[in-house]
């Protein structure tokens, strides 16, 4: 799985197109790196007022928390914050150097998208409509905010619909300022150049701000304000045959000999852990439940 992983993030890197001619959800997460497991994460500070956050919250400074539920681990400006923002930089600059297949207006109410790599060369205001994805589940969009070099993503009454098995987490949005979202229902990770504001409604995806700050001087907030936030680590799910590292699907080896692997084979254990099939101390040509049920 690790020389899976490697792979996957090599990949990437040489180009990000490449996975919209052979689309995968693991290549549309694995290159945010070590900020893939925050549902927050913010170059500056955090504030959570009257919202939920189902994921991991990181901050450069403070986080400052007022009936504020985080289903998660909270990192305030330690190392693994730190490590977390670098990787963000790196993905933000990997999504910026992307080539566009289609260039839309500003308002993106009304419009119905296969998956693909779109971009608004100024900012996007969109305001009581709806963005519709439609595609397979390993269908990836990008939406690229501000290529002309400044634009900020606005939505108010704004919604984006996943249909024909599109996956949220398959939807990343690179903006090149700052992005505020009032009473919307949004879908997708959004990589910010500046602030990200989200003011009641929902938010499916990871809240990531600061894309412009360097790493020695780390920029960008996230202020959350009567909203709940669902992020892709915590909360996506696929067919089991998908190996995602950011919803950490673990597969069995399933030749004899292989050893305990904390996995069900075959998910044959009847909804009951302890007797899970895994080789529990089994030995080589002896496979079958070993430990979980005594047998």
């Amino acid at each position: 799985m690790d020389r899976h992983r490697q792979l996957i993030r090599l990949a990437v890197v040489v180009s990000f197109v490449a996975l919209l001619s052979g689309p995968s959800p693991a290549l549309a997460s694995s290159f945010l790196g070590s900020a893939e497991t925050f549902a927050v994460l913010a170059g500056g500070a955090v504030t959570c007022t009257n919202s939920a956050v189902t994921g991991d919250v990181g901050a450069g400074t403070v986080i400052t928390q007022t009936s504020c539920t985080i289903s998660g681990t909270v990192h305030q400006a330690d190392a693994v914050a730190r490590q977390a923002y670098r990787d963000f930089l790196g993905a933000y600059a990997t999504l910026a150097s992307s080539p566009c297949d289609q260039v839309l207006t500003g308002n993106l109410a009304g419009l119905t998208l296969p998956p693909g790599v779109y971009c608004v060369a100024a900012a996007s205001t969109t305001t009581n409509g709806t963005l519709t994805l439609n595609g397979p589940v390993s269908g990836i969009w990008l939406f690229k905010i501000g290529t002309g070099g400044t634009g900020a993503l606005t939505g108010t009454n704004f919604s984006v619909v996943m249909a024909g098995g599109g996956q949220a987490c398959n939807v990343n949005w690179w903006v090149a300022q700052a992005v505020t979202l009032t009473t919307s229902n949004f879908q997708g990770t959004i990589l910010a150049g500046a602030d990200i504001t989200v003011t009641g409604g929902t938010f499916n995806g990871d809240a990531l701000a600061g894309g412009t700050g360097s790493t020695l001087v780390p920029t960008g907030a996230v202020t959350l304000t009567g909203a709940t936030v669902a992020g892709c680590k915590a909360t996506a799910t696929g067919p089991p045959d998908q190996c995602e590292d950011r919803r950490e699907k673990k597969h069995c080896n399933q030749g004899v000999g292989n050893g305990h692997e904390d996995c069900d084979p075959g998910n044959s254990n009847q909804g009951d852990p302890s007797r899970s099939n895994d080789e529990r101390g089994g030995t080589p040509g002896n496979p079958g439940r070993k430990g979980g049920n005594g047998k």
